[in-house]
C-alpha cells in the first residue's frame, strides 16, 4: 500500500506539474504574443509612414510587391483612434503573426475586384479581434505610397473554411465579372476557435492622391466605437 501511495503521489504532482505548463503555455499564446507583434506591427506602421511621406516616394511608379513584404497601412475607426496595422504580402501563418495579410491573386487596394486580406482574431497582435463589431457604413482605410483607399462596410457573414467563394472577384459570385471594388475582411470564428470564417464585406468609396492627405473627419472614431 505504501508504493501505491508513493505511485499515486508522483503520479499527482506530474499531473500538476503539466497543468501549470499548460497554463504558462496558454498564457504565452494568448498575452505574451499580442505584446512581442504589437511592438513589430507599431514599428513597421512607423517605417511605411516614413517611407509614404518621403519626398522620393511621390515620383515612384507601383511596382509588383514581394511576398512577405509590408506595402499599405490599414486603418479602422471603430476599432480606435490609434489603430493602424500593416498589410503584408500573403497569408502564411509566419506572416500573419507579423500584421494583416492580403490574399496573394486577389485585387490590390483600389482596383476594381476583391482586395481581400486576413488577421487573426486572438494572438500576434489579434488585429481582428474586433471583426464582428462592424457596422454597415464603417470606414475602413487602406494607405499607400500612392493613394489612402476608402471603404465602406456593407454586410457580413459566417461561413465555414471551405466557402472560397468569399475571395471571388465579385464576392460569393463565381465566374461573374466585377465592375466594382470590393474588399473582404476574413478572420477565425468564433473566438479562440478556426472552426468556422466571420467575414466582412466593404466597398470603396473614395480614393484619394497620397499628397493630398485625407479629407477631416475620415478617421473620426464612430459613437458607441471602443
Amino acid at each position: 500500500m505504501r508504493a501505491l501511495r508513493w505511485s499515486l503521489g508522483i503520479l499527482g504532482d506530474l499531473f500538476v506539474s503539466a497543468g501549470v505548463l499548460l497554463l504558462l503555455f496558454v498564457g504565452w499564446q494568448l498575452w505574451w504574443t499580442d505584446v512581442t507583434a504589437n511592438r513589430v506591427q507599431a514599428g513597421t506602421v512607423h517605417t511605411l509612414t516614413q517611407q509614404f511621406d518621403s519626398p522620393a516616394a511621390r515620383g515612384e511608379q507601383p511596382t509588383p510587391v514581394a511576398f512577405g513584404k509590408a506595402f499599405a497601412i490599414v486603418r479602422i475607426p471603430r476599432f480606435g483612434a490609434d489603430y493602424a496595422r500593416p498589410l503584408l504580402e500573403g497569408t502564411s501563418h509566419d506572416i500573419l503573426q507579423q500584421g494583416i495579410g492580403h490574399y496573394v491573386g486577389t485585387a490590390l487596394p483600389g482596383a476594381v475586384g476583391n482586395f481581400a486580406m486576413a488577421g487573426h482574431r486572438t494572438t500576434y497582435g489579434r488585429p481582428f479581434h474586433d471583426i464582428d463589431t462592424l457596422l454597415p457604413g464603417d470606414l475602413i482605410v487602406v494607405e499607400t505610397r500612392a493613394s489612402y483607399s476608402v471603404y465602406a462596410v456593407k454586410r457580413h457573414v459566417i461561413v465555414d473554411p471551405t466557402a472560397v467563394d468569399v475571395l471571388d472577384p465579385v464576392p460569393q459570385h463565381p465566374g461573374v465579372r466585377p465592375t466594382a471594388a470590393w474588399l473582404t475582411m476574413t478572420a477565425c470564428h468564433p473566438k479562440y476557435s478556426a472552426a468556422q470564417r466571420y467575414v466582412v464585406f466593404a466597398q470603396l468609396v473614395h480614393v484619394y492622391p497620397h499628397a493630398d492627405g485625407l479629407p477631416k473627419g475620415t478617421l473620426s472614431v464612430p459613437k458607441g466605437a471602443p
